[in-house]
């Protein structure tokens, strides 16, 4: 079973995540969808939150919610992953993420590292976009899943 990670810290879920999750079961037999801390951004959910709003748009029999606390390759060995997979919507992401990938490769060589490029609609769309565009009280059901617009709605809009 080629067993894939889709790692991120998903702040919250948008389309442009949902693509990419999507895709990579096309490409792999299971997928893991990662929800990791990341202590240089300020979350607007928990990770248990965000775990739970990926649950309520991912209806896939080849897709699993996590979580890790640690260092990805070791989550990765300890699933038996062959691939991270990592969306691209810019020049500027591959800098960072080429970085990353070179030093998973070198503390787990058995891992690699894919990337998928965003789709035009979504080459823009961020997690903290969608985040600014709430708490200004625009519209974000473009952007984000149907079954989750009331979830970012009341806790950006600071309802919750």
């Amino acid at each position: 079973m080629k067993i894939a990670i889709c790692p991120g810290s998903f702040d919250p879920v948008t389309l442009g995540h949902l693509d990419i999750i999507e895709r990579a079961t096309e490409l792999f037999d299971k997928v893991i969808v990662l929800v990791m801390s990341n202590s240089a951004k300020h979350s607007a959910f928990t990770v248990e939150e965000r775990m739970e709003l990926l649950k309520k748009c991912t209806d896939h029999t080849k897709v699993e919610i996590d979580t890790y606390n640690g260092l990805l390759v070791n989550y990765a060995k300890n699933k038996g992953a062959v691939a991270i997979v990592k969306g691209l919507r810019a020049v500027s992401d591959f800098d960072y993420e080429f970085q990353q990938a070179l030093i998973n490769k070198s503390l787990y060589p058995r891992i690699e590292t894919v990337f998928l490029t965003a789709k035009g609609e979504n080459m823009f769309l961020s997690s903290s976009m969608v985040k600014e565009v709430c708490r200004l009280d625009g519209d974000i059901s473009p952007f984000v899943p149907a079954e989750i617009v009331n979830d970012i709605n009341l806790r950006c809009k600071g309802d919750k």
